[in-house]
């Protein structure tokens, strides 16, 4: 959603859900169901291209499935879950003490797969 310049250059944006966020909210909503990157799009009234880039980035880390042009949830919803939860604590530390250094964390962060790549 575009917005007016003086907002832009004031830094007054607007702050609610991102896209991926809003992906999640639909998808969980509608978990009997699958869609199209335009169906959730229309859905949540995004733009089609940005849904897009959420919907690789959600896969890539676990949270939504794919199959030929149709998403819908994963089956594992406590990923979902934990994925939510440790979004949450991240933004309560951002705003306690103006976030974490990324190149810190990855210096400290374990090595861990991500659960379906393990064997069990």
């Amino acid at each position: 959603m575009p917005v007016r310049i003086e907002e832009f250059e004031t830094s007054d944006l607007p702050n609610g859900p991102s896209v991926p966020e809003q992906v999640l909210v639909y998808l969980y909503t509608n978990r009997n169901k699958a869609f199209t990157r335009s169906e959730i799009a229309t859905g949540i009234d995004e733009d089609p291209n940005t849904v897009g880039t959420a919907l690789s980035r959600l896969k890539q880390r676990g949270l939504v499935r794919h199959k030929a042009e149709y998403w819908a949830i994963t089956e594992h919803l406590g990923r979902v879950r934990d994925a939510y939860e440790l979004h949450a604590i991240t933004e309560r530390l951002n705003e306690e003490d103006a976030g974490i250094d990324p190149e810190e964390w990855d210096a400290v962060a374990p090595e861990e797969s991500h659960p379906s790549e393990r064997d069990e």
